[in-house]
């Protein structure tokens, strides 16, 4: 298993550079820029970094084509693979779990995601981002989500086309991937879960038309470790409303606590995600020992003193499967790079 990282939007384009290149010497494998609102593009963001680097991967993660059409990801992420020298990959989900638990209106009504078919969707951006991928001339792409009219050959790539990966959870999710992507990355998934997801993704993989070249298959995991531990505990408890196995559908909460401590985080859910928005941490009427096990079982959080059962945790994921595991790092990223590169990296080599 190799480490990577994954960076929030916030950093000037010439700091991610920067960052790419310390990434790079430090022998992280991918380094991932979010696709988050309220921040840096993360094609922009990774500009510099790909002519400043020449071995570390680029990932954008996630874009989804409900908010991008494909053709749009395809230019984007074709020009930043161009630039990087066939280093880039796209990370491409359906942004549905987050946009669902944030999406309810004053009249109750939330976005239909069953009705936008999302699993199609995510399926044929992949195929229209690897028809343009190619350089072959393609007269159009006809599916029942999404359509190109117009018939395209992108005439200008002279490096090896960009890797796509699927962002998946649901096991819908993780076959598709499984069949089609270059890679998959999954999220906030625990060891324990492991085994279930990788049974979807094999069942996937065994329907492929072609076969795989060295799929990848990655866990965003968020890093929280800090010289002060009550500081890591604060920024855990302000994104605890976005691990992947808290938000709605909450895919792997029943995995995580009994049948009614799991309702109880589902009932006051808008708490967490309140908590995380205004950034105070403080998730209003839940237990504090819920709240901590919780950040236990979803992150990596406490001081310098907690890494070493981290590493026997990320060693567990190893064993189930995973080839890389995406570290995400969140106020203070270049003192968790040291921290990594350090003490963690030199694990997993």
């Amino acid at each position: 298993m190799q480490i990577e990282l994954i960076i929030g939007c916030e950093m000037h384009p010439q700091e991610v550079a920067d960052y790419a290149v310390a990434a790079e010497k430090a022998g992280v494998r991918a380094l991932w820029h979010s696709n988050l609102p309220n921040g840096w593009d993360p094609f922009m963001g990774l500009s510099l970094a790909a002519g400043a680097t020449s071995r570390i991967k680029l990932g954008v993660l996630a874009l989804s084509p409900y908010e991008m059409h494909p053709v749009r990801i395809a230019y984007s992420i074709i020009s930043l693979n161009e630039m990087a020298q066939g280093r880039a990959i796209l990370g491409l989900g359906g942004g549905g779990a987050m946009a669902l638990a944030t999406s309810v209106r004053s009249d109750g009504e939330s976005l239909d995601f069953k009705k936008m078919r999302i699993v199609r969707g995510v399926r044929e951006a992949a195929e229209i981002i690897r028809m343009m991928a190619s350089g072959e001339f393609h007269q159009g792409y006809q599916g029942e989500i999404f359509s190109v009219s117009s018939p395209f050959k992108l005439s200008f790539m002279a490096s090896p086309p960009p890797k796509i990966f699927t962002c998946s959870m649901g096991p819908q999710m993780l076959r598709m991937g499984g069949r089609v992507g270059d890679g998959l990355q999954v999220g906030d998934v625990t060891a324990d879960r492991l085994p279930e997801v990788m049974g979807d993704i094999q069942a996937g993989l065994a329907k492929r038309e072609h076969p795989a070249d060295d799929f990848r298959i990655g866990n965003f995991w968020a890093w929280h470790i800090k010289a002060d531990r009550e500081a890591s505990l604060h920024e855990a408890r302000v994104g605890l409303f976005a691990r992947a196995e808290v938000i709605p559908p909450h895919i792997g909460l029943d995995h995580l606590l009994d049948p009614e401590e799991a309702q109880f985080v589902r009932d006051h859910y808008r708490n967490f995600l309140i908590a995380g928005v205004t950034g105070t941490g403080d998730i209003k009427d839940v237990p504090p020992e819920l709240v901590q096990r919780l950040i236990d079982n979803c992150s990596s959080s406490g001081d310098y003193g907690d890494i070493d059962q981290e590493i026997e945790r990320f060693k567990a994921m190893e064993r189930a499967g995973l080839t890389d595991l995406a570290l995400r790092v969140f106020d203070d990223p270049w003192d968790s790079l040291e921290i990594i590169r350090d003490r963690v990296i030199p694990h997993f080599q």
